[in-house]
């Protein structure tokens, strides 16, 4: 078993569970209020991280830009995520916008030149049909 599969398990559980959780939380409060919620639990998360022994913050101005960047987008599409999810089926909402690779796809092909294969590519075109199918009511 590769190194890094046992991580993208565990990942994809989390994931999952951050899919799920939203719906719960804007049924009772409002979507800004629940990403506070959510932005509460990053920090503790992080300042858990943060004190791990050993650990020690590096610093590189692009990477720091970078890594606040992934903050930023990630909070913001957390809240179209949940607002979306307070006003929709979770069934479709968590689908639709677990197409979100693709825009990762195009740029890392686009700005990073990495290539995909035959087989990737209809790897896209069936989760696009996919996810076409989901959304279509009947």
């Amino acid at each position: 078993m590769k190194d890094w599969f046992v991580s993208v398990l565990i990942a994809l559980v989390l994931f999952g569970l951050w899919g799920f959780f939203p719906k719960l939380s804007v049924a009772r409060v409002d979507p800004v209020s629940a990403i506070l919620y959510g932005i509460l639990g990053t920090v503790v998360t992080g300042v858990f991280l943060y004190l791990k022994p050993g650990f020690r913050l590096e610093f590189h101005p692009a990477g720091a830009i970078y890594g606040i960047l992934t903050g930023v987008c990630g909070i913001l599409g957390s809240l179209y995520y949940f607002r979306a999810a307070q006003k929709g089926k979770l069934s479709l909402v968590v689908v639709i916008t677990a197409l979100y690779p693709l825009v990762t796809i195009l740029l890392a092909r686009c700005l990073l030149g990495e290539t995909l294969s035959h087989r990737q590519i209809a790897g896209i075109i069936l989760a696009c049909m996919a996810v076409f199918l989901m959304a279509s009511e009947g």
